[in-house]
């Protein structure tokens, strides 16, 4: 029994690495470094550029795990309360959520369209990518 239970944990293992693991906030080359409160403006509408720069937010869709660390790390918020979020904005004339994409392909929109921002797990990061902001903890306004 203990043999099956060793065997188990080793299985579940990098599955709880995957689940821990931060997300990275990335950008096309033309968007500089920033803070964690300049992202959570971004991502909740209040701000539209960085350094002058317009700026296209993207974001994975809704239940997707990396939207969920996301949203958990930089914003604060869950799936739930960020949808209602947007929902009053739009409705009261305030602007639309950000583009939503297939997770698969965010780095590549990010990196062929000028001023796209954002995330994806550290694993994914590939030389030449613009990592603007690497967790919450590590902000250059800190």
């Amino acid at each position: 029994m203990s043999r099956l239970f060793a065997l188990l944990c080793l299985w579940l293992l990098p599955l709880g690495n995957a689940l821990a693991e931060g997300m990275v906030v990335i950008a096309h080359a033309s968007v500089p470094r920033t803070d964690t409160a300049t992202v959570q403006r971004l991502y909740t509408g209040r701000v539209i550029e960085i350094g002058g720069i317009a700026v296209v937010p993207l974001n994975a869709p809704p239940g997707h795990p990396d939207r969920t660390r996301f949203l958990r790390d930089y914003l604060k918020q869950d799936d739930e309360k960020y949808i209602g979020y947007w929902t009053v904005r739009r409705y009261i004339g305030k602007g639309a959520p950000p583009r939503e994409l297939n997770p698969g392909e965010m780095a590549g929109v990010i990196q062929t369209t000028p001023g796209a921002i954002g995330y994806v797990p550290e694993s994914e990061l590939r030389p030449g990518m613009n990592v603007i902001l690497r967790r919450p903890s590590d902000d250059p306004a800190r």
